[in-house]
């Protein structure tokens, strides 16, 4: 009996041995998955994340001390817009529109974009684009029925909300302003880029015309 005893524990600890081995080596297995799945993943989205980043990239805007808010309202910028390789697969217009938008060709950008908004009249983002630039030829009305052409195609459009506010400020009307940024508050449930845009270009107007 006692013989009996001494193997019965004498097995015990070398099955307990193997099952901390066979633990081990499949816990090393799914790190080693892991890392080279992280590796993976870096390789091949990082092209992806650095196209996204130029595309929404803030627009950088500056105040002139000096400016008055009528002057003022030309200066924003439409922001990143995307590399020629970006463009080469849009709609040859589409990515024409565009490229004109970046060479401030406000005319050629609207001829252009039109083109493709008859190809594609559903793509709220070709409207948003259009009423930047008939707002920098300072053609407020038509500036104002694409935004909101962009808007009944895509209510939470936002930055056609950013763009319907800084209009609003051009047509000194900044309580308006403020209700587009109040929507868009409401769009984004965390901060987003055109809610920080629309707030610091609200801050601005309302900095100069106070002066």
């Amino acid at each position: 009996m006692k013989v009996g005893r001494r193997r019965s524990g004498a097995r015990q600890p070398t099955a307990q041995a193997g099952v901390t081995m066979i633990r081990s080596v499949a816990w090393a297995a799914v790190v080693g998955a892991l890392v080279a799945a992280g590796g993976v993943y870096a390789a091949i989205s990082s092209p992806w994340r650095s196209s996204i980043a130029a595309w929404l990239a803030p627009p950088e805007r500056t105040v002139e001390a000096k400016l008055t808010p009528e002057e003022w309202t030309i200066c924003t910028t439409m922001g990143a817009m995307g590399s020629e390789a970006d463009w080469a697969q849009l709609d040859p217009d589409f990515a024409a529109g565009k490229k004109a938008l970046v060479a401030e060709d406000w005319n050629g950008a609207i001829a252009a974009l039109k083109l493709a908004a008859l190809r594609d009249p559903r793509n709220a983002d070709i409207q948003n684009y259009i009423g930047y630039a008939y707002r920098r030829l300072r053609q407020f009305g038509p500036a104002m029925q694409h935004y909101q052409q962009a808007l009944l195609l895509n209510r939470r459009h936002r930055s056609a909300h950013e763009h319907i506010g800084e209009l609003y400020l051009a047509l000194r009307e900044p309580a308006k302003a403020e209700e587009q940024l109040a929507t868009l508050e409401d769009i984004c449930l965390i901060p987003c880029v055109e809610t920080d845009d629309l707030k610091g270009v609200i801050a601005a107007y309302r900095a100069l015309v106070m002066r």
